[in-house]
C-alpha cells in the first residue's frame, strides 16, 4: 500500500501490496519513503533521482552515491533508472526494537556542484513476530479450599512486533473450573489472572491442565500457547492479601544499589504461625529481573539490587507472592510496575564523514566540506542535541535535518597564511546539567597555484671585468614562490630580445634549474660596455605564473690596448714625425707635437709621454711634455748642435701593468732664412687648404642644419610615440671614433664611439666625449677629474 503526503497524511490510493510509501514534505524540503519490513531484494521503494530533481544522464558524471549511518546496505540505487530498491534483508526488530518509529535516514551526495539531500525511509512494520511466552510451561499450586473467584496471576507473552501487530489477546481452553480475566492498566500492558469458577476437590482431581493461547491482531493473525499445570493443594483456610493487587512506582535510572522501592505489606487472618508471612518472587518473574532487584523475605522490602537503565529497559513487571507459615502455604500476590525515568546520563555520539578533504584554497564559499550527524541515547530534552564549532571562521554549521549539520566554507581560504585548520565540534544535549562531546576535525588547505615567483629586488647591477672566459658564471639570480609543491618548482630562462645585430642569448645563458647566469663569450669593454637583458622566472603550476627581473651587467675595463700614435699633419717620413728648426729659437719654443690615444677607457687610457735618451748619453736639448706630447727646446740652439736630431718619445698608459708606445721625431736644424721659405711653403699650402675648407664647411653648415632640423622634428615623434605606446627593442650601431681639440695650442685627445659602446636594448647608442685641457701637465689626485684622466665624460644622445 503506497500514499503520499505533504507536510500530513493525505489521501491514499490503493495499488499492488509490497509497493512503498513514499512522501514528499515540502515544508522541510526532504524526501520521505517507506518500505514494509522483509521486503524482498529489488522492491522498488522510489524514483529517487527523479524526486531530487538530478537528470538520469547526470547520475554518473557528477557521483552519485547513497551513504547511510549504520547499516548502508540495506537499501541501493539503480545509476541507470534513478530507482532506489530493497537491496537486503530488513528486520524492523533488528534495527528499532520495539520502538514506535523506526526509519533509515540517507544522505544522498552529488558533485560539480556538491549537493546533499537527506532522504528517510520509513520501515513499516508487518506481522512476523508471533506471541513468545518466557516459559514453556507455567506451574501453579492451589489449595482446594480456596474460594470461587479466587484469583491467580499469570504470565503474559511478549510480540516482538509493535502497533496493532503487538496487541495482544488471551484465552483459555475451554474447562469447568477456571476462566482467563486481562485488564489492562496505564501503563498499557496487560494483567492476567486466572479465575476460579468452580470449587475443587483435591480427590477427585489432583492435578488439571489448560492451554492459555496468545493471538495477535495482525494480518494474518499469529499465535502463541503455553500449557499451565495445576496442582490441587489440600484445604488451608485464609490465604495472605496484600494492600494493593497492582502498585506503579516510578525511580530514575541513576537508582543506587539498595535504594528501596516499595514496602510490600501483606496482612493474614489466621493465628499463630499460619498468619507468619514470607515474601518471595514469583516463579514467573524471569532471572534478568531478579538481577535488578531483591525482595527482603520477612520485611517486604523491595529494592535495587543492580544497574538500572532507561535505555536498555524502561519498564519492569514483578510479581511478588506473599506465603504464609503454615504446613499447608497459602500464597498472595500482586503485580509491582516498576517505571524508570530517565535521567541524562548518555553523552552525545558524533559521527563525521568527510567529502572534501583537503580543501582547495580556491573553493567557493559554501562548499561542503564534511557531513556531521550527532545522536543520544537519551530522551525527552535529555536527548536533544545542538552542535557548535569552534573557531567560527572560516567554516560554520549548517543545519540540514533533525541531527544532521554540513561543514561549510564560510569565507576564503588563503594556504600561504593557515594551510590547516584544527576544527572542534561541541554536542551538547538539552539535560541538566547538559553533557557534551566533543570531536576534532583536521582541515587541510590544498594549495592552488596563486602566487607567482617573486624576485627580491626589481633590478639587479653586475660589474665583471672584460676579457672572462668563456662559459664564466657571472651572477645567481633567484625567486621565491609562496605556493607548495610543483606550483614553488621555479625554473629560469633568458627573456630573448636583439642587441643590435646579435641576440642576448648569444652573450649569456642562464641554468634553468639553479639561477645561474653565464656569459658564453669573452666580453669586451671596447665594443660592449653595458649589457642589459631580463631573465624570466616561471613555476611549474597550471597555469604557470611568472615574473621577470632585470639584469645590468657592466663590462669592466682592462688595460688590454697598448697606446696608438696618430699619424703626423704634415712633415712625416715613414710614420715619424719631421719637422724644421730654426737655430734662432730660444728655450720653450715648442717645435713638435706627439699625439696618442688609447681604446681603453679610465685610468688606463691616460697617458703620459716621456724623451728616451739619446745614444751615447749625449744632452739633448729638447724634452717633451709629460702629458701633454709637445717637443719644446730647454735652450738657445748654438752652432754645435747637431743639425739632425733624432728623438724617440715613449708614451705610456697609467694601466697595470702599463702599456707602451714609441714615437720617432726628426728635427732639422735649419738657419732662420731656409725656415722661412719653408714656412711660406707651408703657409701657402695651408691657405689654399683653408679657401677649400672654407667652400667644404659652408656645405656642411647647410648640411648639419638641416641634419639638426631632422634630428629635432624625429626626437619630437619618437617622445610622442614613447608616451602612447610600449617601448620597443632598440639595437645598439656601431660608431666611428671622432678626434677632438680642446684648444688651437692644447693637446689633441679623443672621443670615441665604440663599435658597441652600451648595449640595453632600448634607445639609440651613447657617444662618450673625451675632452683634455691643455697646458702644464698635474698629478691624478685632482679628484682624478673623472676616471683619473684629466677629463670630462659628457654622454650624447
Amino acid at each position: 500500500m503506497v500514499y503520499s503526503r505533504r507536510g500530513s497524511p493525505g489521501s491514499r490510493c490503493l495499488l499492488p501490496s509490497l509497493l512503498l510509501l513514499a512522501a514528499w514534505e515540502a515544508g522541510s524540503g526532504q524526501i520521505h519513503y517507506s518500505v514494509p519490513e522483509e521486503a524482498k531484494h529489488g522492491t522498488f521503494v522510489g524514483r529517487i533521482a527523479q524526486d531530487l530533481g538530478l537528470e538520469l544522464a547526470e547520475l554518473v558524471p557528477r557521483l552519485f552515491r547513497v551513504a547511510s549511518k549504520g547499516r548502508a546496505d540495506l537499501l541501493e540505487v539503480n545509476l541507470q533508472n534513478g530507482i532506489l530498491f530493497v537491496n537486503a534483508r530488513i528486520d524492523r526488530e533488528e534495527l528499532c526494537g520495539r520502538s514506535a518509529e523506526c526509519s533509515l535516514h540517507l544522505e544522498v551526495i552529488v558533485d560539480r556542484p556538491l549537493q546533499v539531500f537527506h532522504v528517510e525511509v520509513e520501515v513499516k512494520d508487518i506481522n512476523d513476530n508471533p506471541p513468545v511466552f518466557s516459559r514453556q510451561e507455567q506451574r501453579l499450586f492451589i489449595l482446594e479450599s480456596r474460594t470461587v473467584d479466587s484469583r491467580f496471576p499469570l504470565e503474559g507473552a511478549f510480540d516482538m512486533d509493535t502497533g496493532v501487530n503487538a496487541a495482544l489477546r488471551y484465552k483459555l481452553n475451554p474447562n469447568e473450573y477456571f476462566d482467563l480475566d486481562v485488564k489492562t492498566n496505564e501503563e498499557e500492558t496487560n494483567f492476567l489472572e486466572l479465575v476460579l469458577r468452580k470449587p475443587l476437590d483435591r480427590e477427585e482431581t489432583q492435578e488439571h491442565r489448560l492451554l492459555l493461547i496468545a493471538a495477535d491482531r495482525g494480518k494474518p493473525e499469529l499465535t502463541g500457547t503455553v500449557p499451565l499445570l495445576i496442582t490441587v493443594l489440600d484445604a488451608n483456610d485464609n490465604a495472605p492479601k496484600f494492600d494493593k493487587s497492582i502498585y506503579n512506582i516510578r525511580i530514575p535510572e541513576n537508582t543506587p544499589n539498595g535504594t528501596l522501592v516499595l514496602q510490600l505489606n501483606a496482612s493474614d487472618a489466621d493465628e499463630g504461625i499460619n498468619k507468619e508471612i514470607v515474601y518471595f518472587f514469583s516463579n514467573l518473574v524471569l532471572d534478568n529481573v531478579k538481577s535488578k532487584f531483591t525482595i527482603n523475605p520477612s520485611s517486604g522490602e523491595l529494592t535495587v539490587n543492580g544497574g538500572l537503565d532507561y535505555e536498555d529497559r524502561y519498564l519492569y513487571e514483578i510479581n511478588i507472592d506473599a506465603v504464609d507459615r503454615s504446613t499447608f502455604p497459602l500464597t498472595g500476590h500482586c503485580k509491582v510496575i516498576v517505571k524508570l525515568l530517565d535521567v541524562n546520563d548518555n553523552i552525545p555520539e558524533i559521527a563525521i564523514t568527510s567529502l572534501s578533504l583537503p580543501v582547495r584554497e580556491d573553493a567557493p564559499l559554501e562548499t561542503v566540506i564534511a557531513l556531521i550527524s550527532v545522536s543520544d541515547r537519551d530522551s525527552g530534552a535529555n536527548g536533544q542535541v545542538t552542535c557548535s564549532l569552534t573557531p567560527h571562521v572560516p567554516f560554520e554549521l549548517v543545519s540540514t535535518f533533525r541531527n544532521y549539520y554540513s561543514l561549510v566554507l564560510d569565507s576564503a581560504l588563503d594556504r600561504e597564511s593557515v594551510s590547516a585548520y584544527a576544527l572542534v565540534v561541541t554536542a551538547r544535549d538539552g539535560g541538566s546539567p547538559p553533557l557534551s562531546a566533543s570531536a576534532s576535525v583536521s582541515v587541510e588547505v590544498a594549495d592552488v597555484n596563486d602566487n607567482a615567483p617573486a624576485f627580491a629586488q626589481p633590478e639587479y647591477t653586475v660589474f665583471v671585468k672584460e676579457n672572462n672566459a668563456p662559459g664564466c658564471h657571472i651572477f645567481t639570480v633567484s625567486a621565491r614562490d609562496a605556493d607548495a609543491q610543483e606550483n614553488a618548482l621555479v625554473s629560469y630562462s633568458l627573456v630573448e630580445r636583439r642587441l643590435g645585430e646579435r641576440a642576448v642569448s648569444s652573450y649569456v645563458s642562464v641554468h634553468a634549474e639553479s639561477g645561474k647566469v653565464y656569459a658564453l663569450q669573452s666580453l669586451d669593454h671596447e665594443e660592449l660596455e653595458l649589457l642589459q637583458f631580463q631573465v624570466s622566472a616561471r613555476d611549474a603550476g597550471f597555469p604557470p605564473l611568472g615574473s621577470n627581473v632585470t639584469l645590468q651587467v657592466f663590462v669592466l675595463d682592462e688595460n688590454d690596448n697598448a697606446p696608438a700614435l696618430l699619424p703626423p699633419r704634415a712633415g712625416g717620413v715613414g710614420g715619424a714625425l719631421s719637422e724644421l728648426v730654426p737655430r734662432s729659437v730660444g728655450a720653450g719654443h715648442v717645435v713638435a707635437k706627439v699625439r696618442a690615444v688609447d681604446a681603453d677607457s679610465g685610468y688606463n687610457a691616460w697617458l703620459s709621454y716621456e724623451l728616451q735618451p739619446a745614444a751615447g748619453g749625449a744632452r739633448s736639448p729638447f724634452r717633451v711634455g709629460l702629458y701633454t706630447g709637445e717637443v719644446s727646446t730647454t735652450r738657445a740652439l748654438d752652432e754645435v748642435d747637431a743639425p739632425r736630431q733624432r728623438l724617440l718619445v715613449l708614451v705610456k698608459d697609467h694601466g697595470e701593468p702599463a702599456l707602451t708606445a714609441t714615437a720617432t721625431v726628426l728635427l732639422s736644424l735649419v738657419e732662420s732664412g731656409q725656415a722661412l721659405k719653408a714656412s711660406s711653403r707651408a703657409s701657402a699650402g695651408v691657405a689654399g687648404a683653408q679657401a677649400a675648407l672654407v667652400d667644404v664647411n659652408v656645405y656642411l653648415i647647410v648640411s648639419i642644419c638641416a641634419v639638426s632640423s631632422l634630428l629635432v622634428l624625429t626626437l619630437l615623434l619618437y617622445t610622442a610615440l614613447r608616451c602612447s605606446a610600449p617601448p620597443t627593442e632598440g639595437a645598439c650601431g656601431p660608431g666611428k671614433p671622432t678626434l677632438v681639440c680642446s684648444s688651437a695650442v692644447g693637446s689633441w685627445s679623443y672621443s670615441q664611439q665604440r663599435r658597441q659602446r652600451v648595449c640595453s636594448g632600448e634607445g639609440p647608442p651613447k657617444t662618450d666625449l673625451m675632452a683634455f685641457s691643455p697646458s702644464q701637465p698635474q698629478g691624478p689626485s685632482s679628484a682624478e677629474l673623472i676616471l683619473k684622466n684629466k677629463c670630462t665624460r659628457i654622454k650624447l644622445n
